[in-house]
């Protein structure tokens, strides 16, 4: 079943969202060569501290514990990198996934960063990937189905130039979630249309989704490594995630874990944001 907040949870939620848009904003900042990735996961740790929270990674996914508060996946890794001793070069594109817990409520977030300069077919990755997201986004509205952002998300990826020397692989199995009183939750929100699946639930105010797509420079086929959390591309080709946690609302889309609820990439797309609840 689909948990339906009410408003007043809504607000909650927000504020969660917005610890983890800023430890995701410490997390861009400190990205840089000669830098690991297990210093990228101590600034989010204080920021989520520091701002009273807890983290919602460093918990049992599935019979297994994550040890750390974000996922920091490098290069062919698309999602659930483990933190570590890996320093980052100069041409690494690294995927930070984030989340934090303020009285039960949960936020979840993810950013792709380029460290230095990065080869074009990267860049446009990135940009693609989080185009993918808003577009699906931007179909987060009352009266729609679960049907139409994952439509929305496939939709932009294929009309997308394809890159140099590759194509766009939509990660297969791998999708976006209810979020709420758990961080993973009914329903779950596939980033392409499968057939016989169905137009899924209605969006109602109340529902609120982490829609989170993840994109290859080729295979959308993956493979889990040694340590049970890591996944990579069965090609090696380079990946990229985005992710934010967005309420359906009465008076439209509300991006809890976006500085401005959203307001600046919707408008651009012709959707209006719901009001920020805590002003």
């Amino acid at each position: 079943m689909v948990e339906i907040k009410t408003p007043e949870q809504i607000a909650k939620m927000r504020v969660a969202g917005l610890v983890v848009a800023e430890a995701l904003k410490a997390c861009r900042e400190a990205v840089a060569p000669g830098v690991s990735t297990q210093e990228i996961n101590d600034v989010a740790a204080k920021v989520i501290a520091d701002h009273g929270a807890t983290s919602n990674f460093r918990a049992h996914h599935g019979g297994l514990w994550f040890p750390g508060v974000i996922c920091a996946s490098v290069n062919n890794e698309v999602v659930h990198g483990i933190p570590g001793e890996r320093v980052l070069v100069e041409g690494d594109v690294i995927s930070i996934d984030c989340g934090a817990i303020v009285d039960g409520w949960h936020g979840d977030a993810a950013i792709t960063v380029a460290v230095g300069e990065v080869r074009p077919e990267v860049e446009m990755l990135s940009r693609v990937t989080e185009g993918s997201m808003w577009a699906g986004i931007a179909q987060m509205k009352k009266g729609n189905r679960l049907v139409d952002v994952s439509k929305a998300i496939e939709g932009f990826i294929r009309r997308q130039p394809l890159p140099p020397k590759g194509k766009w692989g939509i990660t297969e199995g791998y999708g976006g979630h209810g979020i709420g009183t758990a961080m993973h939750m009914e329903p779950h929100v596939l980033n392409y249309v499968e057939r016989g699946r169905g137009k899924g639930p209605k969006l109602v105010p109340g529902t609120v989704l982490a829609i989170e797509p993840m994109v290859s420079l080729g295979t959308p086929h993956t493979s889990v490594l040694e340590d049970d959390w890591t996944v990579v591309t069965n090609d090696g080709t380079w990946a990229s995630h985005w992710e934010h946690s967005v309420a359906v609302t009465e008076q439209g889309p509300l991006v809890l874990t976006a500085f401005d609820g959203g307001k600046a990439q919707l408008a651009a797309l012709g959707v209006t944001a719901a009001p920020d609840p805590l002003g």
